[in-house]
C-alpha cells in the first residue's frame, strides 16, 4: 500500500494517508499517534494545493524508485 484518500471521522474533512510517512519530511504532514504514517490534511472549502501534493507524491514515489522502501513480489 502506498496511500489512500480517507475523511476524518470526527471533523469529516479529508485527508490523504501516507503509509510509509515516516520517511518523509514535509511540513504539512502530520505523524499524530501514528509511528509509521502520515497525513496531508486537504481543506474542503479550498483549491487543493496541488503543489504540496505533488512534491509528497514524487518524494514518496522516489522512495520506491531508490529502494529505501522495498516493494513486495
Amino acid at each position: 500500500m502506498f496511500c489512500y484518500l480517507w475523511t476524518d471521522k470526527k471533523t469529516r474533512e479529508p485527508y490523504m494517508l501516507m503509509v510509509e510517512g515516516k520517511f518523509l519530511d514535509h511540513p504539512q504532514l502530520e505523524i499524530g499517534e501514528r509511528s509509521r504514517m502520515k497525513i496531508f490534511r486537504v481543506n474542503p472549502n479550498k483549491d487543493l494545493p496541488v503543489k504540496a501534493i505533488m512534491s509528497i507524491l514524487t518524494t514518496a514515489l522516489d522512495l520506491y524508485r531508490k529502494g529505501v522502501i522495498k516493494i513486495k513480489d
